[in-house]
């Protein structure tokens, strides 16, 4: 009663002070302010508000501290307010804030600060902004969020760890951006999301290493993007039930693209480019498969893919464009004796009749391939061409010619294409890039040759392609980096150099590329790396040297990259780990691989300057009984101490006291001595002789030391419990 009559009082008092422009029902404790013309945020609403509608004013900038005044807020809406600026500690005080709508502002930066103090949030919506960057750390404080919005921005890249803190995530919605590159880590930190809204986006490929981290996902949304292709085990997602690539780009699939992803139970391709597909033998739950729209072509040749639907039992939707005799009919109800080849046997191309009437008239296209006017892509996918065709319709913005044998590329191979965005050359036995091959693309972006047989590369190739920003060299025979073949690509981001037999990074080799931010090195033969080799990358950000034969850290060659943030070592035959061997990237980086090198012994200062911005560590799979001290790294997501055999005495117990203080699964176990050997680090009882026991351990898992010390199954059973809310991290 109190506490009621109390609530009335204030109540009353409220009425009075409710701001002129609102409205306020002290009843239920609403207040509105719409669509006026408030400038700030009112200083008088009511201290015990609980929803506060502040839709349509003009506010530009969120203040630090906004709403230190009315704490028992637990919904507030900002939509339409004209917002440009979130300040860090905006929301600071809304502990309370479970729903937070700042949907069609103009944000275009979320800074690391800007959603502090929102501990019990559970959705937030931020669609409809300006949206082009987060920063790391922007959603660390959000462990309470459950759906986070962010459709209709200009998000172009997700870097790793972006959405880390956000571990109880059940939606993510990122459609209506122009995503098109996704960091391998851009979904570590999501443990509990159930569904990923990625559609309406310019992915050109299915990202299947970003997409494997989400083990417990079980819808994913992925139409809307020029996807031409799903390749073989493309996909990895151990709980996925419904995958939406509708209104894609899709040619082709391979028979086991689905293999990885056992719990796949609903398909829609609708409205592609499928003439039809092979049997999806590694779909084994699949149930119906949606092909509508799509310009399936019912010849002998579909005949494998119609007996496996009947013998999987999976239903089809989708009816015949071709041949003329079984146009309209539907899947289900054709017989197999229907499905003739003869004279309807397709040509090598797979043009069907529903698109011949948009390729007539001023539209043209090479022979033996497809070009699409709605998404303005071409392909000759393989067709066994020898020569790279030309005459492809002029606003044509994706070309895909993987899979051909074209030996070279000539000079001005592509004439008259100005609008290609993305060219596509996997595979196709390419030993030469001659000067001008890529003269007059001057939008080019994407520029993918992967597996293919080049062992050099000039500059003069990439004559008249000064935007190409992602170029894919990987799976190719070059012995070293190509020296100064770069220096006519100033906007080069992305460059892949992965599995070829690159023996040293030597001085000059990356000349010219001064923009280059992601490098991808894995799986050469690298020994060394010379200490100017990467001075020309001033803004690397990503540094990825896994499985080289390096013997130790080239701590030279990381002067110079301020930016550099994630750096793998992982794979690499590093035994010994000296002072300060990080020490010139110890202000920028975050995510470091050592994992899987044998590791043996890591001096006490090789991690001199690192401290609180290290999000995530990978010593797993080593060989070291010990490791330096690493309590100043206080802003850890992720530590993988897996298989690492821990030699359990006093010497070790420092290191026990941290990890027993981190909310983090670490995986740290005992190797020696003997009777500690398999257990957990932290429920070692080798420690309990040590000089100094007592102060802290035995509280923090039982608050009766002496018993625990005397009943050790009892100080075990406590020691699981905590383990259970450690959610940070799976390692």
């Amino acid at each position: 009663w109190g506490l009621l009559l109390l609530t009335a009082a204030l109540g009353a008092t409220a009425a009075a002070r409710c701001p002129a422009p609102c409205v306020c029902d002290n009843l239920r404790a609403h207040v509105l302010c719409l669509n006026g013309s408030l400038m700030a945020i009112p200083d008088t609403i009511p201290e015990l508000t609980k929803k506060l509608d502040l839709r349509g004013n003009s506010f530009m900038v969120i203040p630090v501290g906004a709403f230190l005044a009315t704490p028992y807020l637990t919904h507030l809406d900002l939509q339409r307010c004209k917002v440009e600026r979130l300040e860090e500690g905006a929301f600071r005080g809304l502990g309370r804030l479970i729903y937070l709508n700042l949907a069609s502002n103009g944000i275009a930066l979320l800074y690391q600060e800007s959603l502090d103090g929102l501990s019990s949030l559970q959705q937030l919506i931020l669609e409809g902004n300006r949206i082009e960057e987060i920063q790391p750390g922007a959603f660390g404080h959000l462990g309470s969020l459950t759906v986070l919005d962010l459709r209709a921005n200009a998000l172009v890249y997700l870097p790793d760890m972006v959405f880390q803190g956000l571990q109880v995530l059940r939606w993510l919605r990122l459609s209506h951006n122009a995503l098109h590159v996704l960091g391998s880590e851009a979904f570590a930190a999501l443990p509990a999301l159930r569904r990923l809204s990625l559609d309406h986006n310019e992915l050109q490929a299915l990202p299947g290493e970003a997409l494997a981290r989400l083990d417990a996902a079980t819808r994913l949304d992925l139409g809307h993007n020029p996807i031409t292709y799903v390749a073989e085990e493309a996909l990895a997602m151990a709980s996925l039930r419904h995958l939406f690539l509708d209104h894609a780009s899709l040619q082709d699939v391979a028979p086991d693209a689905f293999a990885r992803s056992p719990q796949l139970r609903v398909l829609d391709l609708r409205e592609n480019q499928l003439q039809g597909l092979p049997p999806l033998a590694g779909a084994g739950g699949l149930a119906r498969v949606s092909l509508d729209g799509n310009p399936l072509l019912c010849s002998c040749l579909l005949r494998p893919f119609h007996k496996w639907l009947a013998r999987a039992r999976v239903q089809a939707e989708g009816a015949c464009a071709a041949p003329p005799a079984l146009r309209g009919r539907s899947l289900d109800s054709l017989k197999s004796p229907e499905m003739r080849c003869g004279r309807f046997r397709p040509h090598p191309s797979p043009t069907t009749p529903p698109e011949q009437p948009r390729a007539a008239g001023s539209r043209q296209c090479p022979q033996g391939c497809v070009c699409s006017p709605d998404f303005h892509h071409g392909s000759c996918e393989n067709r066994a061409l020898r020569e790279i065709p030309r005459d492809f319709p002029g606003d044509t913005r994706l070309l895909d010619l993987r899979r051909n044998t074209f030996s070279s590329v000539p000079p001005d191979a592509f004439p008259g294409l100005k609008e290609l965005v993305s060219l596509h050359l996997q595979s196709c036995s390419i030993r030469v890039l001659h000067a001008g091959a890529l003269r007059g693309l001057e939008s080019l972006v994407y520029l993918y040759l992967t597996d293919n047989h080049l062992s050099t590369l000039e500059a003069a190739a990439f004559e008249g392609a000064p935007h190409l920003a992602y170029l894919d060299l990987d799976h190719n025979a070059f012995t070293r980096v190509p020296a100064g073949a770069f220096r006519l690509l100033p906007n080069l981001i992305s460059l892949h150099l992965q599995h070829n037999a690159i023996g040293e990074l030597a001085e000059g080799d990356l000349a010219g590329a001064r923009g280059l931010r992601w490098l991808y090195l894995a799986g050469n033969a690298i020994r060394h790396i010379a200490p100017a080799a990467l001075a020309p990358t001033k803004m690397l950000e990503k540094l990825q040297l896994e499985g080289n034969h390096l013997s130790e850290v080239p701590t030279a060659a990381l002067w110079g990259l301020p930016a550099l943030s994630e750096l793998k070592l992982s794979q690499n035959p590093i035994k010994h780990m000296g002072h300060s061997v990080f020490l010139p990237v110890a202000s920028s980086l975050q995510h470091l691989y050592l994992d899987n090198m044998g590791l043996e012994r890591i001096s006490p200062h090789a991690f001199t300057g690192l401290g609180p911005k290290i999000r995530s560590l990978y010593l797993e799979s080593n060989k070291m009984s010990n490791i330096p001290d690493m309590s100043n790294f206080t802003g850890l997501e992720i530590l993988n101490l897996q298989d690492v055999p821990f030699h359990c005495d006093c010497q070790l117990l420092p290191l026990r006291r941290w990890i027993n203080k981190l909310n983090l699964r670490v995986g740290a176990t005992c190797g020696s001595p003997a009777e500690a050997r398999g257990l957990k680090v932290k429920l070692s009882t080798t420690f309990l002789t040590c000089p100094g026991w007592g102060r802290g351990e035995a509280g923090e898992t039982n608050p009766n030391k002496t018993k625990a010390a005397s009943k050790p199954s009892k100080k075990k059973r406590s020691g699981k419990s905590p383990a259970r809310g450690f959610s940070k991290s799976r390692a």
